[in-house]
């Protein structure tokens, strides 16, 4: 596989707070206050005015409406079943090219992700470009070990004469919802094994990045039959009728608020959801960690995409021996940062209100902002902030902005169970020079990915598992824990015996019973010998009975 230089984890959605504004639907943009574009009309992305190195409007980009959903839904289910009739090696063949399209494209890529989004173009060719091209690489040099048939291991004596194998069968139409931080990788993160593993898929990108989801459309553009891959851009109310919609699975990655109503229109239809939200990540910082890289690390973890990022440092709790001595490092890392070029601004406004927010409130609170603390303008200056307590929204709610809130604490155990207080239980990092104490430690965290000595970067490792607990979702991607959703289990068994009946079908007789009572005191381990025999002699006579006529 070909490495991602210093990839940025291609893992992360927007808070949950709802807001009035197309900017403010959560990030996948599925249902919440919608916008309302005409059937098919040519609408621009929600993107502002290049200034200060702020994201510049994307061409337009054709929207669909609500209306128009179930058509793209049954065009997908049409097309399913020949696509997954087709063998996995041949579905390999169609998507490989897809590789090199994102890496001849990267240029392209990061030209739009930029304007959209405002990332540095730098920033989003390490992380939408390169682990891309790592996840098209994965999947298709894995896919089809990971869907081989398996055989069950049957008693011979039990069930003669039989065989069992289990096949991964595809679930059949994905509806797909994803985020704008992060508008190529994480799409791509499920498009590659949900078409390998021969389901269709229907996609909803969200409205503030259309231009890049038009680009991933078109890294598929003459590879796949009609009705395989169906792209529906469009505001909130075009995600709420895809999570509507009579698809097989619904994948969503955004915020906590919308995965919980894309939770409930699934269990009205008994449809099951993959769910990949928030996170409230903490970084744990020892006495005995480098303090040089834990703070060059723990600053990029939390400034990365503007800390645009599930994956985000936002909380950090440094041990008290050490506290002061990281704080100025830390210091030292951010002020070295530069505005536009290492960092960007706030891609949407609603999420620099969220930040001016929680900030403020802070302050009154009794937080002190060591570094930074303008919050006036989207591209805002990374902010440094010693907290006393976890009890604000700064330490509780996802931030999903360049925020560095730091606490002080007496020993590792007081680290461990205020990062396990937060509902939300995604990513962690400990910072340590004993890797083997700190892995001791990463098993006591309620985390799904826990990095040691770095932080967060594992999204862009498609063969690892991104995942989390509590109000962080349990959806995966990511990894061949990635196909307990995308696919089903079925279980086909053979039977050669040819004998006239089962020992267990009809009639039921004393005979059978006998034979029933003899092999449970057989298979209990607390049987003795005497009554082992005993039952010995009872099967056989069982049996006897049983097939006497």
């Amino acid at each position: 596989m070909e490495p991602a230089a210093d990839p940025t984890p291609a893992a992360a959605e927007s808070p949950e707070t709802p807001a009035a504004a197309p900017e403010a639907t959560e990030a996948a943009g599925a249902p919440a206050a919608p916008v309302a574009p005409e059937p098919e009309a040519a609408v621009e992305a929600a993107a502002p005015a290049a200034t200060s190195g702020l994201p510049t409007p994307s061409a337009a980009v054709a929207f669909v409406a609500p209306a128009d959903v179930p058509g793209k839904v049954a065009r997908a289910r049409a097309a399913q079943v020949a696509w997954a009739a087709r063998s996995v090696a041949e579905r390999v063949r169609v998507l490989s090219p897809v590789k090199d399209r994102v890496l001849d494209r990267a240029e392209a890529i990061g030209a739009e992700v930029h304007r959209e989004t405002g990332k540095p173009e730098v920033e989003a060719l390490l992380s939408e470009v390169l682990p891309s091209a790592d996840v098209v690489d994965y999947w298709t040099r894995s896919i089809e070990e990971l869907l081989g048939s398996t055989e069950v291991e049957l008693d011979r004596m039990s069930y003669p004469g039989k065989s069992g194998w289990t096949f991964r069968e595809p679930r059949g139409v994905v509806g797909l919802i994803t985020p704008w931080n992060y508008p190529v990788a994480l799409p791509l993160r499920t498009l590659l094994p949900a078409l390998l593993a021969g389901n269709t898929v229907v996609w909803k990108p969200s409205e503030v990045t259309p231009g890049a989801g038009a680009l991933v459309a078109d890294l598929f553009a003459g590879l796949l039959p009609e009705g395989v891959l169906e792209v529906t851009q469009g505001g909130g109310e075009v995600g709420q009728a895809l999570a509507e919609a009579e698809v097989d699975l619904i994948v969503f990655v955004g915020g906590v608020a919308t995965g919980r109503k894309v939770a409930r229109a699934c269990a009205e239809r008994v449809s099951p959801c993959s769910l990949e939200l928030g996170g409230k990540d903490a970084a744990i910082v020892l006495a005995d960690a480098n303090l040089e890289r834990a703070a060059n690390g723990v600053v990029w973890g939390a400034l990365t995409n503007a800390g645009q990022n599930c994956g985000a440092v936002e909380r950090v709790y440094v041990e008290k021996s050490v506290a002061d001595a990281f704080v100025e490092r830390v210091k030292v890392e951010v002020a070295a940062l530069r505005g536009g070029v290492d960092i960007g601004p706030m891609t949407t406004e609603r999420q620099r209100g969220v930040v001016a927010e929680q900030v403020a409130a802070e302050e009154a609170g009794g937080g002190k902002v060591i570094q930074g603390g303008s919050t006036s303008e989207r591209l805002v200056p990374p902010i440094v902030i010693r907290v006393e307590s976890d009890a604000s929204a700064l330490m509780q709610e996802e931030t999903f902005g360049p925020v560095i809130p730091i606490a002080v604490v007496a020993d590792v155990e007081e680290a461990i169970t205020r990062a396990n207080a937060s509902r939300f239980g995604l990513t962690a990092s400990i910072w340590s020079k004993n890797t083997s104490r700190a892995e001791a430690l990463a098993h006591r965290l309620r985390a799904g990915v826990v990095t040691i000595n770095n932080h967060a970067f594992t999204g862009a490792l498609p063969g690892a598992p991104w995942s989390g607990h509590g109000h962080s979702g349990y959806g995966v991607t990511n990894s061949p824990f990635a196909l307990e959703a995308l696919t089903r289990p079925r279980f086909v068994l053979t039977d050669r015996s040819g004998a006239r009946r089962e020992l267990w079908w009809y009639p039921y007789t004393p005979g059978l019973r006998q034979v029933a009572l003899s092999m449970a005191l057989l298979r209990s381990s607390t049987t003795g010998l005497f009554r082992r025999i005993g039952a010995i002699f009872g099967l056989l006579g069982g049996f006897m009975k049983r097939f006497s006529k």
